[in-house]
């Protein structure tokens, strides 16, 4: 499939991905915020081991299911005019950005969800279970949340119909901002203060993936943070400070989510019961 003047999409996505990719994994060489509890090689293995597996999940997709994903599903809904956008007349960048501000938002109730479920809790867990978080960590999902992520997306994209571009363009934001915002960087204070106002910055974000639980149920956005300050989940810094707070969560503190096994069975070992992290507040 073709865009943007005949420039391929998955070679659009696929540069993208690597270029800010490359760019996270050098910025965390130069500029580490957080001393790394569990070797990088292992945890790197482990987390690029589950990426192949998703990367080979969606595939199989594009084979037994049309449209297959949301970008295709896109090119579906343009040339049958479905959706709900398709009832108004609406000027190419505009449409642009209510797309991209509709499917965040969709991406941020998502998020909430697989938080508040048990059932996605279930899934989910395992991007949490991390016992670091840097730029491999953004990819780090499970392949049944990467399958029901991708229908979930082909409904919304069913619903409004938005145009491939407007799709193509929100995918490779969202990708690219969920790997600035799990990436171990430190950026100035000062530069933080003001981006976090419109962007998830690496600290925000940070604060997600606290051992504390009411510090671990706030900051769900991926790309824009407007939704946490808009509905009472946004949390400014972690309390023990982003130096000495435990990343991951209470119940698995050990080197079981550095392995590619673990981390694939979890969602069938049930959902034990997780404490507070010391958080008496």
């Amino acid at each position: 499939m073709e865009i943007f003047g005949g420039l391929s999409e998955p070679v659009l996505r696929l540069s993208a991905f690597i270029g800010i990719f490359t760019v996270m994994a050098l910025l965390e060489l130069a500029l580490p915020r957080r001393k790394l509890t569990i070797s990088k090689g292992k945890r790197w293995f482990t987390n690029g081991a589950i990426i192949g597996v998703d990367s080979v999940l969606v595939r199989l997709m594009s084979v037994f299911f049309i449209p297959l994903v949301a970008v295709a599903a896109a090119f579906y809904t343009e040339a049958h005019e479905i959706g709900l956008l398709h009832l108004v007349d609406l000027p190419a960048w505009v449409e642009i950005v209510l797309v991209v501000l509709i499917l965040d938002f969709a991406i941020w109730l998502q998020h909430l969800a697989s938080h508040k479920i048990p059932m996605l809790w279930r899934v989910h867990q395992m991007h949490h279970s991390d016992l670091d978080i840097d730029v491999t960590t953004a990819l780090r999902f499970h392949p049944i949340e990467i399958g029901l992520s991708m229908l979930y997306k082909i409904v919304l994209v069913f619903i409004f119909g938005p145009s491939a571009v407007a799709v193509v363009l929100f995918e490779v934001i969202l990708n690219g901002t969920a790997m600035f915002n799990h990436a171990n960087i430190k950026l100035p204070l000062g530069l933080d203060r003001v981006l976090r106002w419109f962007l998830v910055t690496p600290d925000m974000h940070r604060v997600h993936h606290s051992i504390i639980r009411r510090e671990h149920d706030t900051n769900y956005g991926f790309a824009l943070p407007i939704w946490d300050r808009m509905f009472g989940t946004y949390c400014d810094q972690p309390v023990k400070g982003h130096d000495d707070m435990v990343i991951g969560l209470e119940v698995y503190q050990h080197e079981g989510p550095a392995k590619l096994g673990w981390s694939l069975k979890l969602p069938f070992e049930g959902i034990p019961k997780q404490g507070t992290g010391g958080d008496k507040g």
